[in-house]
């Protein structure tokens, strides 16, 4: 029996670290060759890691959330003397001289002062490190100790006091009055490590807000007979046509737009510091899945029409919500688009999905009375917010834009001209 030492590899795109997303797999178990062992995220997406060897794991190296670069120490695996030497050929570090796996946890006490298990509240309690390694040792799950520290800390003579009862303390914070009401007073706190995609989001936006000068331009939109148009179309589509909502169509009226606004649909390189202009819209959608906001790309949207944009988006948007979308259908969009739906509200000032230049914001259509050739009517309005990157879109453009857009919107029947 030989040790078998992966490295993590190089993920392509210049990678140089990788978040680790999830483990599949414990020291101690067994794997098969090309067995997804772990699942490492990228500033783009999520990549499956299969196991190079057959073997046992004999200890991992980080644990979720942690940060490896490159090259360093992932897996290190137990395998047969013939496997090791046959893997080692793309491995750097000889079977011979792979670290010895870390040793295993002591065995618990066989009896422990207080009866119930230490299970997992979620929650995470203010306490010293001593406290907390005297709770494992002791099977006390330290959520269940009251606290008399400042903050709802635990003390070392809340431990005692909760051990020495056999785990059968209350808080006598819990006056009538609180239990009357149906809240307990509490100092508890809950921490959340911020890892995998919603660690990316974080770093993406901060560096968004932190580099570009956002100018964010409103206006509101009469989309009553675009909202018409919508509703025939899906009243007479065939079968196998899917259903409109109102981003093809104003993926539509985008692409059309522009044509003559190229600065808006452009990407800029910063290490170069050039303004790329995009001929073809490649077109991000902003979506909420359960990990977090993800942008799967139409790419060259421009060249499509309304129901095979919706089939893209439907498509798309469910590979993101299942985590299942590639690195390539994350990236290389030239303007997002991001709507709340429902939600959408009155304003949004959309944050830029760098390294473009621009994003449109989609809020609430809602019936209104307006004024309509001296009378006043009701009319379906929607607010539409852009962000662009003030460096290289002057105010006075991004307005242009959103007027030329808001009138093919009013008259839809303008989107499908040449």
């Amino acid at each position: 029996m030989s040790q078998y030492v992966y490295k993590l590899p190089d993920l392509g795109e210049g990678t140089v670290e990788a978040e680790i997303g999830e483990w599949h797999v414990k020291v101690g178990d067994r794997v098969e060759e090309d067995q997804v062992v772990v699942d490492m995220m990228t500033d783009k997406a999520a990549v499956e890691i299969p196991s190079p060897v057959a073997g046992t794991i004999a200890s991992l190296h980080g644990e979720q959330g942690d940060i490896v670069a490159v090259g360093s120490n992932l897996i290190v695996f137990d395998v047969a003397a013939d496997d090791a030497n046959a893997a080692g050929a793309a491995n750097d570090t000889p079977a011979d001289t792979a670290p010895a796996p870390a040793a295993a946890p002591a065995a618990a006490a066989t009896a422990a002062p207080v009866a119930q298990p230490a299970a997992q509240s979620g929650k995470r309690v203010l306490t010293s490190p001593a406290i907390r390694a005297r709770a494992k040792k002791a099977n006390v799950d330290l959520s269940l100790v009251p606290a008399s520290g400042a903050r709802g800390r635990i003390l070392a003579r809340d431990l005692d006091a909760y051990i020495a009862s056999g785990g059968k303390l209350t808080s006598a914070s819990n006056d009538s009055a609180h239990e009357a009401s149906g809240y307990a007073a509490t100092d508890e706190v809950e921490e959340i490590r911020v890892i995998g995609v919603r660690r990316v989001i974080a770093r993406k936006m901060s560096e968004s807000k932190r580099n570009i000068p956002h100018f964010t331009y409103v206006d509101e939109i009469d989309v009553t007979e675009f909202e018409a148009l919508r509703q025939h179309l899906n009243a007479t589509k065939s079968d196998s046509q899917p259903k409109l909502t109102f981003l093809p169509l104003l993926i539509t009226a985008l692409a059309k737009t522009l044509r003559s606004f190229p600065q808006c649909n452009a990407t800029y390189d910063a290490e170069r510091e050039v303004v790329v202009r995009h001929k073809a819209l490649h077109v991000g959608i902003a979506t909420q899945t359960g990990d977090g906001l993800k942008v799967p790309v139409i790419r060259q949207a421009q060249s499509k029409d309304v129901w095979t944009l919706a089939n893209d988006i439907r498509e798309l948007s469910e590979l993101a919500r299942n985590g299942k979308a590639s690195k390539a259908q994350l990236t290389g969009s030239s303007i997002t688009i991001t709507s709340l739906g429902a939600l959408g509200g009155i304003v949004t000032t959309p944050v830029i999905n760098a390294p473009e230049v621009g994003i449109i914001g989609i809020n609430k259509a809602v019936d209104r009375p307006v004024v309509k050739n001296g009378a006043i009517v009701v009319r379906r309005m929607m607010n539409l917010s852009v962000s662009f990157d003030h460096r290289f879109v002057d105010g006075y453009d991004a307005a242009d834009m959103v007027q030329y857009i808001k009138g093919l919107i009013e008259h839809p029947a303008t989107m499908f001209m040449p």
